[in-house]
């Protein structure tokens, strides 16, 4: 289907923060192919500020995902924003029922997506070897029938300067020093997680080095598992878990030396602003969801991995396998 140059696209983004994140390349090839466009994003209101300052973008589309009473409520807001915004061409990132519904009682005159559903104008099939290419590529694919081409694109976002600015001051408030970033944890399960008795004891021997300002980042919810990892530590050692909102966050590691996390948004958003990273893989494949072509991934790829399980059934080898001194010499590459 060669699309004629729309003059109003709407782009339904993932619902997870790493996959977002990997999905930006599509809004940048998109606007690359019709500059003129005006080009909406529909994004999930807790992830909208993520795209915030994306220069790609003429407007945000946020929009609450609730259930019940509620949930009907939202959907009347939904189509009427939809409706309203007469939109040439709907593209689906997410592959899911709801979206593509949501498009077609909107109004969207062209609809394109992944699979072969009635709702769609142009139904993508998912690429069948998804399984081996990295889910950026997999996004991108979805384009083709658009006649949209494109050179290789990383994943990136954008900060404001004054958004660097705070950030620098706030590390400076905190010490200051060689900035070291740690994400200890993972919403989607344990599985991905390196155990924090691990992260303590690489915490306690990058304190080895002089003038170290370890920062952990996380959701509240992670506040007791960083609480655990450096109880007793100096103040060079920082708990900033639910004390950051997601753009804060953003420019934090924007200003850190180096980010250490397990699989997770919080590495794809590391990847995305170019900073040094070594990400921790177990349960899931680093081929599809891994930083895209930067950073240094450590995977010991056994026998049972991946299994994409939340919680591990067996003896966490995956995980268990990756020693705290192999990171310290990645580390040491750093010049700390």
């Amino acid at each position: 289907m060669e699309q004629e140059e729309p003059s109003s696209v709407i782009i339904r983004m993932p619902n997870w923060l790493g996959d977002l994140v990997m999905a930006t390349p599509v809004i940048a090839a998109v606007r690359n192919k019709w500059p003129k466009a005006h080009i909406c994003v529909m994004v999930e209101h807790s992830l909208a500020p993520l795209l915030e300052r994306d220069p790609h973008i003429n407007e945000i589309f946020s929009f609450f995902k609730t259930k019940g009473f509620l949930g009907y409520l939202e959907d009347a807001k939904i189509l009427e924003k939809l409706q309203k915004g007469n939109y040439d061409l709907g593209i689906l990132l997410t592959n899911s029922f709801s979206s593509a519904w949501w498009f077609f009682r909107g109004g969207v005159r062209k609809i394109v997506g992944f699979g072969r559903r009635w709702l769609l104008n142009k139904g993508v099939p998912f690429p069948e070897n998804y399984k081996n290419q990295h889910l950026v590529h997999s996004y991108l694919q979805l384009l083709q029938p658009l006649g949209i081409t494109f050179k290789e694109r990383a994943p990136k976002l954008f900060l404001t300067r004054q958004e660097q600015l705070l950030a620098a001051e706030r590390i400076k408030s905190l010490g200051g020093g060689f900035v070291i970033g740690v994400n200890p944890s993972s919403a989607f399960g344990p599985a991905k997680c390196w155990p924090w008795e691990k992260f303590r004891a690489l915490s306690k021997k990058l304190l080895e080095k002089e003038k170290v300002l370890l920062l952990f980042f996380g959701e509240l919810s992670a506040r007791p598992l960083i609480d655990n990892i450096i109880k007793g530590m100096p103040l060079s050692v920082v708990n900033l878990a639910g004390k950051t909102h997601l753009r804060e966050f953003m420019a934090m590691v924007a200003a850190s030396n180096l980010f250490i996390t397990n699989d997770s948004g919080p590495m794809h958003i590391s990847a995305a602003l170019q900073v040094p990273l070594i990400a921790l893989f177990g349960s899931t494949n680093d081929v599809m969801t891994g930083p895209y072509k930067f950073g240094q991934v450590i995977h010991k790829r056994v026998s049972c991995s991946p299994c994409f399980l939340r919680t591990c059934p067996l003896d966490f080898k995956c995980m268990e396998e990756i020693q705290v001194e192999e990171i310290t010499r990645i580390i040491e590459a750093f010049n700390v």
